[in-house]
């Protein structure tokens, strides 16, 4: 199907209400279309779908903490918390719920709204729960929307998060499933794909996305986001990654990826996934702020706030102060 600036998404006889283009049946080739449109008409489809659904100058603030730090058995090639590289990443063990809550309030008095807490595990052991629903507890008795990231869940881990009150569960695609396979090979897309499944079923929202600049091409990019837009219910968060190189991994070295490659990504995404906060992520503290007010020209309406996401750097606070302020971008929910 050709997708024209005038027709971001479907037909014009399918926008009769607000939820029409919420679709679940893309083909790559429509969503290569898109990433090959000019890129004018890309952000001007973008936007219609962006408004369709939200303000579009209103941005989410998200705090993304690393309540326990490398030592992770998987081999993600871009990971500098595996435990197979020389990255410098100690091993550290849980936070304790004091330092979880002083991290919770410093991001919610700073105007985050939620507070993600991420663990390099493959997955977490049982024996842990009680510990992470503690964190839970306290982070929601700060009036933060709580997020986890703690690698595969099983259907009964999932409800127990839930039932400690868990809003969101971050569990990323990363790439297409033809891509995966050459940055990971420790557990597979399937898996991926079972601990979403899980996560739906406990009854918590899904924080799903990937990560652009890792050698793949834009045929994987639309792989990545066709099956992001395909899956029965689209994620409420869909965090949109650029590689941070960081030496002793393997993708150190790869070449890097021209930022209009992230736009045109957050552009389709946005398109693909228009009732979806798309949130722009990782390497955003390599970005120009010229790049970065194209992102949210694309339809990026969220973004990972803080100046340490997990072990990697972020753009200060009064910087992204700042810069909100010159775009127009209200951060106040």
């Amino acid at each position: 199907m050709s997708v024209t600036a005038t027709d971001p998404a479907v037909p014009a006889s399918d926008c009769s209400n607000e939820s029409s283009d919420l679709r679940h049946d893309w083909t790559l080739d429509e969503i290569e279309a898109l990433f090959t449109q000019p890129l004018n008409d890309l952000l001007f489809a973008a936007q219609q779908a962006l408004r369709r659904h939200f303000d579009p100058n209103h941005l989410q603030l998200s705090t993304l903490v690393n309540i326990k730090s490398g030592g992770c058995p998987e081999d993600c090639a871009y990971c500098p918390q595996s435990v197979r590289y020389q990255t410098g990443v100690e091993a550290t063990g849980l936070m304790d719920i004091d330092a979880v809550k002083q991290a919770a309030e410093a991001a919610r008095d700073a105007g985050a709204s939620r507070f993600c807490m991420g663990a390099a595990w493959r997955s977490p052991k049982d024996r842990d729960l009680d510990h992470l629903a503690d964190m839970i507890e306290v982070v929601k008795g700060l009036g933060l929307e709580t997020c986890m990231t703690l690698g595969m869940l099983k259907a009964e881990q999932a409800q127990r998060l839930k039932d400690a009150g868990l809003d969101y569960y971050n569990h990323n695609l990363d790439s297409s499933p033809g891509f995966y396979e050459e940055i990971i090979s420790t557990r597979t897309y399937q898996d991926r794909l079972e601990t979403l499944h899980n996560v739906r079923d406990a009854g918590m929202l899904v924080c799903c996305g990937g990560i652009i600049g890792m050698g793949e091409n834009a045929r994987d990019r639309a792989g990545m986001l066709m099956t992001l837009a395909n899956l029965p219910q689209h994620p409420e968060s869909v965090p949109i990654n650029m590689l941070v190189k960081v030496a002793g991994t393997p993708l150190e070295d790869v070449e890097d990826i021209d930022p209009i490659e992230l736009v045109r990504t957050i552009a389709v995404a946005r398109i693909v996934l228009p009732a979806s906060y798309v949130r722009l992520s990782a390497g955003r503290d390599e970005l120009s702020d010229e790049a970065q007010a194209l992102c949210y020209a694309a339809g990026a309406n969220s973004v990972f706030y803080g100046e340490r996401l997990l072990t990697t750097d972020n753009p200060e606070i009064e910087h992204d102060r700042q810069l909100f302020q010159r775009l127009g971008l209200s951060t106040q929910m």
